[in-house]
């Protein structure tokens, strides 16, 4: 520890430490625009400015390391002197907009002007202009004569976002932020770039101009999108959601958010809100009063209740609160029925009778920055875990090497140290490999799947790498667990994990997932086909064949949705229940952490949160003691205090390790990925997000070699069918894509025709 005295106090901070950061341990500030804790040192902006007795200039606090005895003076005479010349030149150039700048009344620059600055400029020169950039529908680059070229943005890119999306051009006075060769900002985690940006050269495009920041009212709340339980400050004005910002929680997200929490809320005021109960009548949608609708759904619930286990059905979204699914867990077994599920794209549910407890990540969400060996087993990690991937990216950063075994070759922007790229079905096979070579590595005997079959050297590669860290993970992925051969998958990733002294993980897919899982709302094999059909936050076909199935099945349907086109092309009754901004419950993220939130605002029109929707059928209908006056006893009913969740976590099963038996090799597997913004319902409906690149039409994509193969042609129309039904898409060449696949997104419309299959037959047009 080396020892220095600040404006007259001691402080002891490590050896390599800056001057900053022992003024950050005081709790002192030194003004500055630059430095942010998370990023780089680049000492550009210079306002950091202290006097270091003995040095014969002042000094940037954020570049100077500290040494045994440094006496610092942040605040005297020759400090504040140059604080304030650096903030006079800050100022030439800066385009006096404030009144109509949407960072007024948060911005740094601003803030520091009225401690630092002057009155008025010396300077009478006309002002530099920068012209705007285009950066996507996202983040607005229209006023970047704002710009004091700190860099945070790129810094951010590269080092958080693990992409240089933005960089600096030119030199001196003629130096400006721009995208390379005018292309936007694509990262799914570029919204950040706007909280790092001190001054208002980066604002929030979906944002700007709506609001001033004086006029918002913040509320807490945690993210309904993935399953990190991400902390966010939702601000309204007028009972709307305005915006959407980090919360700072140091061992969930830091403080960062994805773009899918940060600009979804779009969706919460979407034309779409169904506002009011709806009952089809003739054939024709009505609008009816609650007491009508209830009665009309408890009817066909009691219609069901006469047919026992096969009569009711039901079915969750994870974006449904730990409240929310207790008391549909509660109605459905009151009725007679275990038939409940949230596991809306999976399709191989064996495991289910095996499993000693509830799947979680296996680790604390901090404990992933400090894994040095990892293994991704089908994944698309950045979509499905953007932040998870920042805290991996991280960890690789520190020297971590990181394993693929996948049927898409996507940009992880890290280094990867072995990378296998199969058909989905040989995944298991390259994981049986995988454990041959682990157990060579460790002098153990392999499984009996992995016995004397050939070892790839990808295989080699990975398991080499995974028998020489001291903290391995390995982490099975949405991709995996949708797979036909989850079973086979998770018995291997367990095995490995084991023999290379790791943790397993399973990267659940979900707000709430787990926190469904505890309550009991998933049935033992998966759903099955009911008389009468209950949903909760569920939109068929674009949440997964599983809904879509069941709903083809079902002779009685009832929706509790948010939006209209969700159900109304299937449903006999509409319920509107509130989002989660306009609801108070409880999500339970991977690592098992319990958050509660509160609503942010009021429900729009006739909207009811669904707990309370639940309460009254059960009611109605005379099932259990569900009579709860608020919310917090819900939450107390379904799962306590959230003291005793950690025992109820594990993801060890007693499944027999072996692989499935190979494919033919005449029909195209499918690879079904998630694109990030098509994920539920609410992202579908945020505007913004559906104009990304990454919510564009699907394609459907071939490794370049397997489109010769089939005779297609580039940008071609070819039919890809299932025995669901056909679609027909153009073909595009991928050389990501596994030979033998196709990549046809889910989350579309369009591709949900063709169902659960995922070996299809493809024809050209």
């Amino acid at each position: 520890m080396v020892e220095l005295t600040i404006d007259g106090m001691k402080v002891e901070v490590p050896e390599g430490s800056m001057v900053m950061h022992a003024v950050e341990k005081l709790g002192s500030y030194v003004p500055h625009f630059c430095y942010h804790k998370k990023l780089s040192i680049a000492a550009n902006c210079r306002m950091c400015l202290v006097d270091v007795e003995k040095a014969p200039k002042p000094l940037p606090a954020c570049a100077t390391p500290v040494t045994q005895g440094m006496v610092v003076h942040t605040a005297n005479e020759k400090a504040k002197k140059a604080q304030q010349g650096v903030m006079e030149f800050l100022l030439i150039n800066h385009p006096l907009d404030c009144p109509i700048c949407d960072q007024g009344g948060e911005c740094q620059l601003q803030d520091l002007a009225v401690g630092y600055g002057k009155s008025g400029s010396r300077y009478e020169e006309e002002k530099r202009v920068v012209f705007h950039k285009s950066l996507g529908p996202l983040i607005s680059a229209e006023e970047m004569s704002r710009c004091i070229h700190c860099t945070r943005c790129v810094r951010f890119g590269q080092e958080v976002a693990g992409v240089m999306e933005l960089g600096m051009l030119n030199r001196g006075e003629h130096s400006e932020i721009t995208s390379f060769l005018g292309r936007g900002v694509e990262s799914e985690l570029s919204g950040n770039m706007i909280d790092v940006c001190p001054v208002g050269a980066l604002t929030s495009k979906p944002f700007r101009y709506s609001a001033r920041t004086w006029e918002l009212s913040r509320r807490k709340s945690v993210s309904p999108h993935d399953s990190l339980g991400t902390n966010l400050v939702v601000q309204v004005k007028a009972n709307r959601v305005m915006r959407v910002l980090p919360y700072e929680v140091e061992d969930i997200n830091e403080c960062w958010i994805s773009d899918r929490d940060r600009f979804s809320y779009e969706g919460l005021n979407s034309d779409d809100r169904l506002l009011s109960p709806m009952l089809r009548q003739d054939g024709q949608w009505v609008e009816v009063d609650w007491p009508t609708a209830l009665t009309a759904a408890g009817e066909m619930l009691e219609a069901g209740r006469r047919h026992r286990a096969s009569g009711i059905g039901a079915l969750l979204g994870t974006q449904s609160t730990v409240e929310d699914a207790y008391l549909l867990t509660q109605l459905v077994r009151g009725l007679g029925s275990d038939n409940i599920d949230y596991r809306l794209r999976q399709r191989d549910f064996s495991a289910d009778f095996q499993a000693a407890g509830v799947d979680w990540l296996g680790m604390s969400i901090a404990e992933v920055s400090q894994l040095d060996r990892v293994l991704l087993v089908g994944s698309d990690l950045r979509a499905d875990q953007p932040l998870l991937a920042a805290r991996i990216r991280a960890a690789v950063k520190r020297g971590a090497k990181v394993s693929v075994v996948h049927s898409l070759d996507d940009d992880l922007l890290m280094p990867i140290a072995a990378k296998c790229i199969v058909k989905p079905s040989e995944i298991a096979g390259v994981l049986a490999q995988i454990a041959a070579a682990v157990a060579r590595e460790k002098g153990v005997d392999a499984p009996a799947a992995g016995a004397g079959i050939g070892i790839s050297e990808c295989a080699t590669l990975a398991a080499k790498s995974l028998a020489s860290g001291s903290r391995v993970g390995v982490f099975i992925g949405a991709a995996a667990q949708r797979s036909t051969h989850a079973t086979h998958i998770r018995a291997l990733a367990q095995w490995i994990a084991s023999q290379a002294g790791g943790r397993l993980g399973v990267l659940v897919d979900g707000a709430n997932a787990t926190g469904a899982a505890l309550v009991g709302a998933r049935r033992s094999g998966g759903p099955v086909a009911a008389q009468t059909l209950i949903t909760l936050n569920v939109e068929p076909g674009l949440d997964g064949h599983v809904a879509q199935q069941l709903v083809s099945q079902s002779a009685r349907k009832i929706a509790l949705t948010s939006y209209r086109s969700a159900a109304e092309s299937w449903a006999d009754v509409m319920l509107p229940v509130a989002p989660w901004s306009e609801t108070s419950g409880s999500y339970v993220s991977a690592e098992g952490r319990l958050q509660s939130f509160n609503a942010s605002v009021k429900p729009q029109g006739d909207t009811r949160p669904a707990w309370k929707v639940l309460r009254v059928l059960a009611e109605q209908l005379k099932v259990g003691s569900m009579s709860f006056d608020t919310v917090d006893a819900v939450r107390v009913a379904a799962i306590g205090d959230g003291s005793g969740l950690g025992q109820r976590l594990n993801n060890a099963t007693d499944l027999a390790i072996s692989t499935p038996a190979a494919g033919g090799a005449a029909a195209i597997e499918r690879i079904d990925p998630v694109p990030i913004y098509r994920s539920d319902m609410i992202t579908r409906r945020a505007q913004s997000l559906q104009q990304t690149p990454q919510s564009h039409d699907p394609l459907a994509a071939l490794h370049p070699e397997t489109v010769a193969e089939l005779g297609l042609a580039v940008g071609s129309l070819a039919r890809f069918s299932s025995r669901a039904g056909s679609v027909n898409l153009a073909v595009s060449a991928d050389e990501s894509v596994a030979r033998g696949a196709a990549r046809l997104p889910e989350g579309f419309a369009i591709t949900a025709a063709l169902g659960a299959d995922t070996t299809l037959n493809v024809e050209r047009i």
